[in-house]
């Protein structure tokens, strides 16, 4: 059985606050895509920053391509951000990607071959863990997912990067 091993690379920024334009605007209108709603950052060092430009200074930086996050309003080409751990902050629309990908959260999470808790386990994945969404299913509470060149099947309630009800196409 494999034993899949994700160093979490986050390092934290000060904490700096800096006034805000107003979020009426923002309610899905720079793109007209459904807020809240799950990307994955695209590169290996993103800046976080506490506003909407360049102007404002980097709270988070964040080191891992590939992680799930959810935007939760919108500013022109920027995009406010919600984390795993809810913090929140404003990255430009050219770091983050539509694919969708999930992280492990908690204990060790199963990796199934079928989308049951009998079925044959593929892998163990460990919290901090990363890989692509591939489908989940109306009314199932399960969804295929791949990690490594490991396909299979996890419980949505062990991973960050789905909504409880949605589904996406394989």
């Amino acid at each position: 059985m494999l034993r899949l091993l994700t160093a979490l690379a986050i390092l934290a920024g000060a904490g700096i606050t800096t006034p805000m334009p107003s979020m009426a605007q923002t309610a899905s209108g720079a793109t007209g895509l459904p807020v809240p709603r799950f990307v994955t950052i695209r590169a290996n060092k993103v800046n976080m920053r506490t506003g909407p430009g360049v102007r404002y200074p980097i709270d988070w930086e964040y080191r891992r391509a590939g992680l799930p996050v959810e935007i939760v309003g919108e500013y022109g080409t920027w995009r406010k951000i919600r984390d795993w751990q809810g913090d929140e902050g404003w990255m430009h629309q050219s770091m983050l990607s539509g694919r969708r990908s999930f992280m492990i959260r908690g204990d060790v999470a199963p990796l199934r071959a079928e989308p049951n808790a009998a079925a044959r386990m593929v892998a163990r994945l460990e919290a901090g863990v990363i890989g692509r969404i591939a489908e989940c299913q109306t009314g199932n509470s399960w969804c295929r997912v791949e990690v490594e060149g490991f396909e299979g099947w996890l419980e949505r309630d062990r991973f960050w990067g789905v909504y409880q009800n949605e589904v996406i196409e394989p």
